[in-house]
C-alpha cells in the first residue's frame, strides 16, 4: 500500500507541475492555424483551459479510486483511463499555448478536492466506484459537446482535440458499465453537476 501511495504522490506532482506527454499524435496537430479575432482566441483558450482543468481533476479522481479499489481488473481499467487522460492533458496544454493562453491558477485546489472525492468514492466498493467513474465520464462527455458548440467556427484544431477527448470519455464510461458499475442515485448526480458547474465557471476566468 505504501508503494502505491508514493507512486500516486509522484504522479500527482507530475500532473500538476510537469509537462504532460502523449503517445498518440495531437489531433489536428498538422493543420494550419486558421484566422481568428483576438476575442475568439481568448475564448477558445479559456474553453481549453477548462478542459485542461477537467483532465487534472480526472487524474486525481482516478488516482484516489485506484488507491482504494479492491479489484485488480478495476485498478487496471482505472490506470488505462488515467493514461489516456494524461494524453488529454498534453493535448489541451499544447493547444492553450498555441492560442496564447495559460492553464488555470486553481489547478492545485481542484486536484486536491478531486483526489479526496476519488478516495471517498472508492470506499463504497468497486461497483459504486465504477458507477462514479461512469457518471463522471458521461457528464464530461456532455460538457465537451457543449464546448464543441461554443468553439469559434474557424478553430478546427481545438475542435478535433475535443472530439477525440469526447470519444475517449464515452469509451471509459462504457467500460465502467461493462465492469458492473452501479447507477448512482439522482441526488448524487445533481451534486456532481453542480460541482462541475462551479469548477468550469471559475476556471474559465482564472
Amino acid at each position: 500500500m505504501i508503494d502505491q501511495v508514493i507512486t500516486q504522490f509522484d504522479k500527482g506532482l507530475r500532473t500538476l507541475f510537469a509537462p504532460a506527454r502523449s503517445a498518440r499524435p495531437i489531433p489536428g496537430g498538422d493543420l494550419p492555424e486558421e484566422p481568428m479575432t483576438d476575442e475568439e482566441r481568448r475564448h477558445a483558450a479559456a474553453l481549453m483551459r477548462v478542459n485542461h482543468c477537467g483532465e487534472i481533476c480526472a487524474q486525481a479522481l482516478y488516482q484516489g479510486q485506484a488507491l482504494i479499489s479492491r479489484d485488480d481488473s478495476v485498478r487496471r481499467e482505472l490506470q488505462q483511463a488515467s493514461n489516456e487522460e494524461t494524453e488529454h492533458l498534453a493535448w489541451t496544454e499544447h493547444r492553450i499555448a498555441e492560442l496564447g493562453g495559460r492553464t488555470s491558477l486553481l489547478n492545485p485546489l481542484w486536484y486536491a478536492g478531486s483526489l479526496i472525492i476519488g478516495i471517498a468514492a472508492g470506499r463504497f466498493g468497486d461497483r459504486w466506484n465504477l458507477g462514479f467513474l461512469a457518471e463522471t465520464e458521461q457528464q464530461v462527455e456532455a460538457h465537451l459537446q457543449g464546448h464543441l458548440d461554443r468553439l469559434p467556427v474557424n478553430d478546427q484544431k481545438s475542435r478535433l482535440i475535443v472530439e477525440q477527448m469526447k470519444a475517449d470519455e464515452a469509451r471509459h464510461a462504457e467500460t465502467a458499465r461493462g465492469l458492473g458499475a452501479h447507477d448512482l442515485p439522482a441526488p448524487v448526480k445533481a451534486v456532481m453537476k453542480l460541482a462541475s458547474r462551479v469548477m468550469t465557471t471559475a476556471t474559465y476566468r482564472i
